[in-house]
């Protein structure tokens, strides 16, 4: 087959289709600006020291978390983790259609087509719309760039768009992400079978998944546990620590972070396992049914909306740290009579991160969408066939909501769980302040300045030393749970409206 054939033929189909391949492009376009985001934030210079900058800071930006050079791979690493769920997005919208697809390739075997003809047609369709959305995604950063580019009175930049990261670090991100696109769908059909006669895949696991995803879990937490303990026991090696800690960060994450996706599978499972056993509704048991059938189906619905929770835990667990230490501090210094805290920075950054964690929940619940959405839609035959034997549709909108909500409240609050003890391994247990003295002027500067009234009027102030227990941050780890039930009732809303359409008795003709 012609490469010029290969490529027409992966962009033909119907509506379906298209609206597959421009979600996939629409994904790819957001994870290219959020690495492109990264990599300028990584591309900053660091200048030389001097006497009057000999922290050696980018003084050309007024946020500290691009002017500081031990701030910039925190804020690029913040930056890179938001392109998980938009890959996860990405995913889910390269499932879209998934049945129109499978007779399309079934017919094009039926015509001759050879099973590696028909594989590498889907890896194209993949590649080639990803590639269009880094593309894209590559222009708009490169406009956005000019349009942001707007100095204040003083010269300084609120964004980088000074800096453009190299030659090689575009190509590499523009033309990386297609390359893993396609390959990740090549390894997704490494199970699949496609024939005449249709896609045939391998039969899911008669038993039900292990908890072997604790073992992850727990891995990364001690990961993040061990982390404060190894910068204490090597202060004084600096470059072993340059690479020892960025490790432990990121493999701890990722690790606690495919157990709690991988862990949703055996609670969706179990959940199954509970309805069937005590429920006594018909909407209940259909969906105890589903999900015993295939439990990874909630691993791979929820697994971007568990991954923000879980920064969103962590970032609860800091938020507390900071909160806790700046208002024991302003107690201490209203005790003393001064006016203070702790310095405003961690607590502003905070509130980005916080931001950050939103605009990955409302990622991850287009993502749910899609997903529950091609659920019904790949589903629509068995549904038909259900009402046209008497189930009424009520029934069946009760069973998805079962379905999407049995799972999604465990795997909520493990998220939530686990990414609070993450945050709390960083940070300290309790917070302490005080333990010194300060002298104290009760009359003018002048007054206190001068050596023959000095004495009358300077006081010295002996602080005790007070240390104040972290509170779990209930209300914020509540608030988050919250906003994430929020999206799957959404999702479990739109959902029931393309119910109604996929339960159509004509539906039962469809081929």
């Amino acid at each position: 087959m012609r490469p010029t054939t290969l490529l027409r033929l992966a962009l033909a189909g119907t509506r379906t289709d298209t609206a597959r391949v421009v979600l996939t492009a629409l994904s790819a376009l957001l994870a290219t600006l959020a690495g492109l985001a990264a990599l300028t934030v990584l591309a900053i210079p660091t200048p030389t020291a001097t006497d009057e900058n000999q922290d050696r800071w980018s003084e050309q930006y007024h946020n500290a978390l691009l002017a500081q050079p031990g701030l910039r791979g925190g804020t690029a690493l913040a930056l890179l983790m938001l392109m998980i769920p938009v890959l996860a997005l990405a995913g889910q919208c390269a499932r879209l259609g998934a049945p129109a697809r499978d007779r399309r390739l079934a017919a094009l075997r039926l015509a001759g087509a050879t099973p590696g003809q028909v594989t590498r047609l889907v890896v194209l369709e993949t590649g080639v719309a990803a590639l269009l959305g880094t593309l894209v995604g590559l222009g708009v950063h490169l406009v956005g760039r000019n349009l942001l580019h707007r100095p204040d009175a003083q010269g300084q930049l609120a964004l980088p768009t000074d800096v453009l990261p190299s030659t090689g670090a575009l190509a590499g991100m523009v033309l990386g992400l297609p390359v893993v696109a396609a390959l990740a769908t090549a390894l997704m059909l490494r199970t699949v079978t496609t024939s005449p006669l249709g896609v045939n895949r391998k039969a899911a696991r008669e038993r039900g998944p292990g908890p072997w995803a604790g073992l992850l879990i727990g891995f990364g937490v001690a990961s993040f546990a061990v982390i404060r303990p190894v910068v204490h026991r090597f202060a004084d090696d600096d470059e072993f620590l340059a690479w020892l800690v960025p490790m432990l960060f990121v493999v701890g994450a990722l690790a606690a972070m495919i157990g709690v996706v991988i862990g949703t599978g055996w609670l969706s499972y179990h959940c199954g396992r509970l309805l069937r056993r005590h429920a006594r509704g018909p909407a209940a048991l259909l969906a105890a049914g589903r999900l015993m059938a295939d439990p990874w189906a909630g691993s791979r619905t929820f697994a971007a909306l568990l991954a923000a929770l879980i920064f969103g835990g962590g970032a609860a667990a800091q938020r507390a740290y900071f909160g806790t230490k700046d208002q024991l501090e302003r107690e201490q210094s209203r005790f003393a009579g001064l006016d203070g805290g702790t310095n405003p920075f961690y607590l502003s950054t905070m509130d980005y991160v916080d931001g950050a964690i939103a605009v990955a929940i409302l990622i991850a619940t287009g993502g749910l969408i899609v997903a529950l959405v091609e659920g019904i839609v790949a589903r629509r035959r068995a549904y038909a066939a259900l009402v046209a034997t008497g189930v009424p549709r009520a029934t069946l909108s009760r069973s998805v909501a079962w379905q999407a909500l049995a799972p999604a409240v465990p795997a909520i609050l493990l998220a939530l769980t686990v990414g609070t003890l993450l945050g709390r391994g960083l940070a300290e247990e309790k917070v302490s302040a005080g333990g010194g003295s300060t002298m104290i002027c009760d009359a003018t500067a002048a007054l206190c300045e001068d050596p023959a009234t000095s004495a009358q009027y300077n006081r010295i102030v002996h602080i005790p030393e007070v240390q104040r227990a972290v509170p779990v941050p209930l209300e914020h780890l509540a608030w988050l749970g919250a906003g994430a039930l929020a999206a799957v009732l959404v999702t479990i809303g739109v959902g029931l409206l393309f119910l109604r359409a996929s339960t159509a008795l004509d539906e039962l003709r469809t081929a």
